[in-house]
């Protein structure tokens, strides 16, 4: 069975080798704003479940990239969340995994620097910074939408993800 790959397969723009695809955001970064009911993040919360358990993924596209960047994010998430017993808990740690710092392509701690091209300038390094921020932020957001149901109870049929790494990677380091 194949992986699933992104559907946006046209971006306006590209930073790296990355597509800096619109997105439906409460967030301000470079990202421009997208209208649809469908955007990049849903794919990737979509197809999560399924994509977690490939230990090899073939890039097709940029927006694979995304998608990619994405789903480790969802681990990390995840992680953190397994931790927390109610919402208002949750959107605590979401906030700060949002915010915190965090390596981007071409920096040493980031896992997929092979797959993913150094920023070429500075400019470009900082529109990457923020728009993987914006992604980070704006996922945190709507995965706990997912998680926590009306009752403010967890859900485990999403906690049960927690443990699986994607590509046998991972955005943070090793004992986190």
């Amino acid at each position: 069975m194949p992986a699933y790959h992104s559907q946006f397969l046209n971006p306006p723009k590209l930073i790296g080798n990355m597509a800096l695809l619109p997105i439906r955001t409460q967030y301000k970064g470079p990202a421009p704003k997208d209208t649809t009911d469908y955007d990049i993040i849903d794919e990737a919360i979509y197809f999560f479940k399924a994509n977690i358990f490939f230990r090899n993924y073939e890039i097709k596209s940029e927006a694979d990239r995304t998608l990619i960047y994405i789903t480790l994010y969802i681990s990390e998430c995840l992680k953190k969340l397994q931790r927390c017993s109610s919402r208002s808990q949750g959107d605590k740690e979401m906030y700060t995994l949002g915010i915190s710092n965090f390596p981007i392509p071409g920096e040493a701690g980031f896992p997929l620097n092979a797959m993913y091209v150094k920023p070429a300038n500075k400019a470009e390094d900082d529109t990457m910074r923020q728009y993987l921020q914006q992604l980070r932020q704006e996922t945190g957001v709507r995965l706990l939408d997912k998680v926590f149901d009306a009752t403010d109870k967890p859900s485990k049929w999403w906690l049960c993800f927690a443990k699986r790494k994607f590509m046998d990677k991972s955005l943070s380091a090793p004992g986190y």
